[in-house]
């Protein structure tokens, strides 16, 4: 097996800046965060090729990552500042007034790493098939990548997304599902019940992976490998991915009540007491 200790270590650091961005501002969506950081860490550490500086809008020659369910921004600031997209001291600034760093990614304030404003929820698959539409048109032989939630999918727009892009046989882009049983008022099998989500997809068709532990950073990065090569067959590919909300705080993990909730200083102290410090330190 190969050794991702660096990732590994990356990935608890990055649950540190979570919980302290969040905390600093006391605004802000930890649960989804945490439980997606190893797909993050994964992401852009081992998978996509991309190219921090200069950070260019039109991704040539470089895979693209889009992320729709936007509330989730925390885990993503602190990949992209930790890949060299900004300075990590910047992350102080999360949610703050006049700062680059808003509650939901956009860009207007000009935030290296981020092409589309996102959290408005159900929009991310629609633009990731445009992306990759482009790259077809333009002879580009790289990937495109997109995160969405479980919860987003009761959005009807992620459906005609879905629809259109096996369609158009949109076939170099991957999707990953964030299914980690949880929205916004509560388990999703109570909000707004998914079925056999797995069965919808491929009904769609498209080419379906599941992921039976997204919180495994070397089961993460083997999956990412695995829907590259199952690209370029005509199909887009899915990758359902199980996470747990809040995974790495005990607290936070596996209720939708810290969807979007901050801790108070009892409750950050645990979070950081648990999650341990590493050797790349805090911003």
């Amino acid at each position: 097996m190969a050794d991702y200790s660096k990732l590994k270590e990356q990935a608890v650091q990055t649950r540190r800046d979570i919980v302290r961005m969040v905390f600093n501002c006391q605004s802000g969506h930890p649960g989804g965060s945490l439980g997606c950081v190893e797909y993050f860490v994964a992401l852009y550490g081992n998978v996509l090729k991309h190219k921090p500086k200069p950070f260019k809008m039109d991704g040539k020659g470089q895979d693209m990552f889009f992320l729709s369910n936007g509330h989730i921004s925390p885990v993503w600031y602190s990949v992209l500042a930790r890949r060299g997209y900004f300075p990590v001291a910047e992350l102080k600034t999360f949610r703050k007034l006049n700062t680059r760093l808003q509650g939901h990614p956009a860009t207007h304030e000009g935030l290296p790493g981020i092409r589309i404003a996102s959290g408005s929820l159900g929009q991310g698959i629609s633009a990731s098939i445009g992306a990759a539409l482009a790259k077809k048109l333009d002879g580009d032989n790289r990937w495109i990548f997109c995160l969405t939630g479980d919860g987003e999918l009761d959005e009807g727009q992620c459906w005609e997304a879905i629809m259109s892009a096996a369609h158009l046989k949109v076939d170099n882009l991957i999707v990953t599902v964030d299914w980690n049983g949880q929205q916004i008022d509560g388990p999703t099998k109570e909000v707004m019940n998914l079925g056999n989500l797995p069965a919808k997809w491929k009904a769609f068709g498209w080419d379906v992976l599941i992921l039976e532990n997204g919180n495994d950073l070397d089961a993460v990065i083997a999956m990412l490998r695995k829907a590259k090569r199952r690209t370029g067959k005509g199909k887009p590919v899915v990758i359902l991915m199980k996470t747990e909300m809040g995974y790495g705080v005990d607290f936070m993990q596996g209720t939708h009540k810290w969807h979007g909730k901050a801790p108070n200083q009892e409750q950050f102290d645990s979070a950081l007491g648990q999650l341990g410090e590493t050797g790349l330190g805090d911003f």
